[in-house]
């Protein structure tokens, strides 16, 4: 098996982690912080809105089973990537819509497909940012698996655009 790391932001990390976990070659997910400048940041600082993190999901999958181009497009599926700094009811620029690629080969695979839907979908309207990973911190153990758990926390997910 040969695996690769992604990471995304898109909006409440719940229903995104729900989301990233049905699809077949996600060996694992995550949910945490990534992007900011706080180190070691907790739920409470990032939703201060003084630590720079985006509540993100960081996906280790099989490439062999699923590709970085194939989480993209779902990514872009499951979330509004027209709103800047929101997803549905959320507020704020942790719920901000972004990719955090790990190497200039994801990075041009993301801008690409991008490029495509805000041609072809989005009109010149995506917001999704595109930034280096660097530090990803883990979410406190009661946000992880927590749509799998409680059945909540999928607000805005699944989201699909009225042209």
């Amino acid at each position: 098996m040969t695996s690769q790391k992604a990471i995304f932001a898109a909006g409440c990390f719940w229903g995104v982690q729900y989301f990233f976990d049905m699809v077949p070659g996600v060996i694992k997910t995550v949910v945490g912080y990534s992007g900011g400048h706080t180190k070691n940041p907790t739920y409470k600082q990032v939703c201060s809105h003084t630590s720079g993190h985006a509540e993100a999901v960081k996906i280790v999958f099989d490439t062999k089973k699923v590709s970085y181009e194939t989480l993209v497009r779902h990514f872009f599926r499951i979330h509004n990537p027209t709103q800047l700094n929101r997803q549905g009811p959320d507020v704020g620029d942790q719920y901000r819509s972004a990719i955090f690629y790990s190497n200039v080969t994801q990075k041009k695979k993301a801008q690409k497909i991008l490029d495509e839907l805000n041609k072809s979908q989005f009109h010149g309207r995506i917001v999704t940012t595109l930034e280096p990973a660097d530090q990803f911190y883990p979410a406190e153990d009661y946000h992880q698996k927590y749509t799998q758990c409680t059945g909540r926390g999928m607000c805005h997910v699944a989201y699909e655009p009225i042209d």
